[in-house]
């Protein structure tokens, strides 16, 4: 018994660890997953009451609110791409300008 709670805190910590380098929209991602998971988890076995009902109730909790998670990141200034045509024709993408942030485009 003893090992087995040594191993779950071994994963917590690795999980937590590999969250530092993460980006807002996978930390959001990742948080949306672990309690969708739980909640989702808990949902299927409350209706099911088996364990097929409690693993398809988590894994479609984590699935959903990971995509929730990930969708509902705010964009910051700046990091919004648009796309720009130059006087040749041609078209590229670049951070937008106050033209976008003001509705002028």
């Amino acid at each position: 018994m003893m090992i087995k709670k040594v191993f779950v805190a071994v994963l917590m910590t690795a999980a937590l660890a590999g969250c530092e380098t993460q980006t807002e929209g996978q930390q959001r991602a990742t948080t949306g997953a672990l309690i969708g998971g739980a909640g989702g988890a808990l949902v299927g076995q409350a209706i099911g009451g088996n364990t097929k009902s409690t693993v398809i109730g988590a894994a479609s909790g984590a699935l959903l609110d990971a995509v929730v998670g990930s969708a509902t990141t705010p964009q910051r200034r700046g990091e919004q791409l648009c796309r720009y045509q130059d006087r040749y024709g041609r078209i590229y993408t670049a951070p937008c300008d106050d033209r976008y942030y003001n509705g002028d485009y």
